[in-house]
């Protein structure tokens, strides 16, 4: 699902269910999770499984992923690369450094925000734009998919800066279509009208309202970003190119 969405050059492991729950913890991280409730434990287990086998996959040994400053994943040297899940579904996905500045991969389950959460995530334009889409395409839970869309932004953002963003610091356009930034728009068509029960794809532009992050000879305005809502879930991606 998620790898369908990047670059060719990173690789995904995805595991669904309760794959990987189980699978041996090196002993600083299982000292993380010591005293974490059996759900969280089996989701931390779960995708570090996932980042492990994506190593091997790159030609990496293994090795623990710790969380660093604000829950960032360690990874090593010469690779980059990202971490999520939700219930019932867990993706790692790592990448050289070399091919990618940075990547962000993010997962939800398929459905609305509860009640009350829209007002901190989005700006009056996203809402606005939010609002359009949900009656243009009533089948897509676009409120969580900016959700979604936010946290991926910020996995991509905070390995470049070291820095917290806001949900309010970035002003999200989704839109449907063939999926990549700067490409197509709100009721274009593309992907999001195909037949029922096929994925649902789109892209967005995350508009960064703070001093972007410098990568190589350029400062970032915006990151691009692409997502899908295939049965009952929901992913998001932006992938940071060197050039």
């Amino acid at each position: 699902m998620i790898g369908e969405l990047l670059p060719g050059t990173v690789v995904v492991v995805e595991a669904y269910g309760d794959e990987g729950a189980d699978a041996p913890l090196y002993p600083e991280e299982a000292a993380v999770v010591a005293r974490a409730v059996d759900k969280r434990r089996r989701e931390f287990t779960a995708v570090r499984s996932c980042a492990r086998r994506a190593m091997e996959k790159l030609g990496v040994p293994p090795r623990p992923v710790l969380p660093g400053e604000r829950g960032a994943p360690g990874w090593p040297d010469g690779l980059t690369g990202s971490m999520t899940h939700c219930a019932g579904y867990c993706a790692a996905a790592l990448v050289r450094t070399g091919d990618l500045a940075s990547l962000g991969i993010d997962a939800e389950v398929r459905g609305p925000l509860p009640e009350g959460v829209m007002s901190s995530v989005a700006l009056p334009e996203e809402a606005e734009r939010i609002g359009r889409l949900a009656v243009e395409r009533p089948g897509v839970p676009w409120d969580r998919l900016l959700f979604s869309a936010k946290e991926a932004v910020y996995k991509a953002w905070f390995p470049l800066t070291g820095k917290w963003l806001d949900f309010m610091e970035a002003d999200i356009e989704l839109f449907t279509g063939p999926g990549d930034g700067g490409t197509g728009g709100p009721g274009s068509g593309g992907s999001a009208a195909g037949e029922a029960g096929a994925p649902l794809r789109g892209g967005f532009r995350a508009a960064l309202l703070v001093p972007g992050p410098r990568v190589g000879d350029r400062r970032l305005g915006h990151f691009d970003g692409r997502w899908t809502v295939e049965g009952g879930l929901i992913a998001t991606v932006v992938a940071v190119p060197h050039g």
